[in-house]
This record gives structure tokens, sequence and C-alpha cells, in this order.
């Protein structure tokens, strides 16, 4: 059985009881691996899938993947670290410390293989590297339990994007996106692509979600509202505000030269905010670091992945049918550089843009080689070089 893993966590078996009263088989939490699997397809398709600008089913569903992919996959990074540090309770003491120390060793790795995939040319903007600061960042967190850990998560939802975009201004920077740049530590906080001032409420709300009981079908039903509560408080909340004050979209049509302001509530098809545009605050676009976008993008990602704990748990047939998928999002990481590598071999340069055949087969060489590979091996190639480095955390006492 392919065991939960992440690009920054060793395989860890969840023990799959049998709850009374109510209670989902926990399943090893086998559903997260779905997730995840899901998240890189998502981020193959924003990269080398068609442009969402050709319309259609097609260009709704790439359209769909902009974003909120790799927000899933920042919140499912609270997971790494909750499961690294002690889910049901934080360790402590000698436990404690080689876990942190497990934490930082991972986050260490992910900052400087980020860097140098940037740093090759590529031109897809790597997360990893911002995915590492995330790690460090929240890491002295991760002792709380769900309740400090969500109001957390809400504060800084609702403070960091303005902050985010009170020190773009002072440093002269409207532009959220600098693709292509070596991730220094301004773009990795501040002007990057996935700036970490605004990327890790969606790691700290995975914190809070992590320490709940996930196999209780009540804890589910409750997150599964509230999941539906947050998209429709993000984006619809957004919505409203370019409806009922015309200006809003007037001020965003102007400051982009794709224009569309009217789909800025869902959508990047307007681009991105120039200049000194306080409108686009209330935007909740892929990448507009807003906080209606941060709350429309948390709710997403939680609902894909309290419905992929519940169909892996009451549908054993889709777990079957879905093996090569959890086999991708057990060894993510793996995945992920693969098909950068790709991207770069087949000399891919518009992202995105390519013909839909291209982006079946980059999942499919994915699913093929990450389901052999571990009828073989626990872990990816990658995930079992970061397990090895992650070993000298032994030698704390």
């Amino acid at each position: 059985m392919t065991q939960y893993t992440d690009v920054a966590t060793p395989a860890v078996d969840t023990p799959a009881p049998v709850h009374p009263g109510g209670k989902a088989p926990a399943s090893r939490l086998i559903g997260l691996d779905l997730a995840r699997g899901l998240a890189v397809f998502g981020m193959y398709a924003a990269h080398v899938g068609p442009d969402a600008d050709q319309g259609g089913v097609t260009g709704f569903l790439m359209e769909l993947t902009h974003g909120r992919s790799s927000a899933l996959f920042a919140f499912l990074a609270g997971f790494a670290v909750v499961l690294i540090t002690g889910r049901r309770a934080p360790r402590t003491g000698r436990d404690g410390r080689q876990a942190v120390a497990k934490v930082v060793i991972r986050a260490v790795i992910l900052l400087a293989l980020g860097t140098a995939l940037t740093m090759s040319g590529t031109p897809v903007d790597v997360i990893l590297a911002f995915y590492g600061l995330y790690f460090l960042l929240v890491l002295p967190l991760y002792r709380l339990g769900p309740g400090p850990l969500a109001v957390i998560a809400a504060g800084t939802a609702l403070v960091l994007p303005q902050v985010l975009y009170g020190v773009q201004q002072m440093l002269g920077n409207g532009d959220v996106r600098s693709p292509g740049e070596p991730d220094g530590i301004l773009s990795l906080l501040f002007t990057g692509t996935y700036p970490a001032l605004t990327w890790i409420p969606f790691v700290i709300a995975g914190m809070a979600v992590a320490r709940l009981d996930l196999a209780a079908t009540a804890v589910r039903a409750r997150l599964a509202l509230m999941g539906a509560a947050l998209m429709i408080t993000g984006y619809g909340g957004s919505w409203l505000a370019l409806h009922a004050f015309p200006g809003v979209a007037r001020a965003i049509d102007a400051s982009t030269s794709a224009g569309g302001a009217a789909s800025v509530w869902w959508s990047d098809a307007a681009g991105y905010p120039s200049g000194d545009t306080p409108a686009w605050l209330l935007a909740a676009s892929p990448h507009s670091e807003t906080t209606l976008s941060i709350v429309g993008s948390t709710g997403v990602a939680l609902l894909a992945v309290i419905a992929c704990l519940a169909a892996t748990d009451a549908l054993p047939r889709l777990r079957s049918l879905a093996r090569p998928v959890i086999a991708v999002g057990s060894m993510s990481l793996t995945a992920y550089v693969f098909h950068l590598f790709g991207i770069r071999f087949l000399g891919i340069e518009e992202l995105p843009g390519s013909p839909l055949h291209v982006l079946f087969g980059f999942i499919a060489a994915a699913m093929v080689f990450a389901t052999v590979w571990s009828r073989f091996q626990r872990r990816g190639p990658l995930e079992w070089l970061m397990t090895r480095a992650t070993g000298l955390a032994r030698h704390i006492g």
C-alpha cells in the first residue's frame, strides 16, 4: 500500500483503527497522497497545459488549476510539518529537537534545490525555495493546537496581504510576480511568485487541520462546510465588490494591459497588478496575493483534501483505480522536478500554451514511473535522498 509522504516528509504509518460512533476508517490518510497527486497534476496543467485563453471547457479547466493547485500544495505542507513534529501531540525532549532538526534540514535542501533550479533558466516559476522558507517560518508554531493555529491562519490571511502591498509599494514593485529571478530573500518574502508573506497562511491552516481527528465523520463534515464557506466568502466577496463598486473594476482594468477586470474574482485572465493600484486588494484571482484570494483558495484546498479523504475511505474501488495518482502524490518532489526536466528536454518555452496531448503525456509518464517505482521502493528517488540527509538529525541529543 502506498504510504503518505511529502516533498519534506518521510513515509509515515498512520494507524487505521476501527472508530466507533460515526468515525470512518483512518485508511492511513491515503487520501492526502491522492490530494497531493492532484495538486502536482494541477501544476503540470498550469505549466504545460493549453492556454486558458482558448476558452471552452478545456480553457475553463486549465484556468481552475492556476494558483489553486499550488495553494493546495502549500496547504498540504502544513500536514508535513505536523507529521514530522508529532501529529496527535507535539514531540518533546530529544525527539522534539530531532524533529525540528529534520524540518530545518529539509527546508535548507528545498531552498538550495529551488534556487538552483530557478537559476538554471527554467521558464517555470519554481516553488521549491519558497516552500523551504515556509517550513522555517511556521516551525515555531509546531507545538500549538488546532484552535490557536486556526486563529493565527485567519489573522495572517487578514493582515499580511495588506502588509505585502505596503512593502511592495515601498520597494517600488507593484507587480507581485518576478519570474525568472534567483530566489533572493526579497523575492522569497515579498516580490516572488509565491511570496512567503501571503502563502504561509495556507501552511498554517494546513497545520490546524492536520491536528484534528480526520478519521471522524463529524470532523470531516464540519471541515467540508467550512471549506465551502471560505470559498464562497473569498470568491463571492470579490465578485460582490466588483459589482457593488464599479470604480474598483475600472481601476483594475486601467492597471492592466489585458483588461477583463470583471473576471478577477476568480481568474487571472486580466493579468496582474502594476503600479499603485489598491483596488487589486479586492480581487481574488490567483496570485493576486489578497485576503480574498487566500480565503477562497484555502476553501478550495480544504474541500479537495476532505473529498479525497472521504472518497478513498468510502470507495475502495476508487482507491484502487486512483493508485497511480496516489503513487505520484507519495513522491511529489520527484514528480515536480521531473516535469521541470521534461520541459527543458522538450524545449518548451511558452508556459502555458502546449497542446493538450503534451499535458497528458507528462501526466501519463509520471503515473507510470511512480507506479512502477513504488512497487520496489517505499519512497521516490528524491524523497529517499531527502530521508538520508535528514538522518543527520539522529545525532542531536
